[in-house]
C-alpha cells in the first residue's frame, strides 16, 4: 500500500499517523482497523492491496468487519 507515494501520503494525512508512528503501531487493532478503513473507502486502494497481497478484496473488508464487532 505504501509503495505507492501518492497513497501513502493520503493515507498518513487522513489517519494523522507519522511514519515513525505507523511503524511502532503496526501491531495494534486500531492502526490495522485504520488501514483496513482507508482500503475499504476507496476502491481502487482496496483492489490494489488485495492484489497485492494475493488476497480476495472481499477478504479484507471481511477482516474490518470482524474488528469492528
Amino acid at each position: 500500500m505504501l509503495d505507492d507515494a501518492d497513497r501513502a501520503a493520503r493515507f498518513l494525512a487522513l489517519t494523522g499517523l507519522t511514519p515513525d508512528d505507523l511503524r511502532v503501531s503496526l501491531n495494534e487493532s486500531a492502526t490495522l482497523g485504520a488501514v483496513l478503513d482507508f482500503l475499504c473507502a476507496h476502491e481502487p486502494d482496496l483492489l490494489g492491496a488485495a492484489d497485492a497481497l494475493g488476497v480476495a478484496p472481499r477478504d479484507l473488508a471481511a477482516v474490518r468487519e470482524r474488528l469492528s464487532s
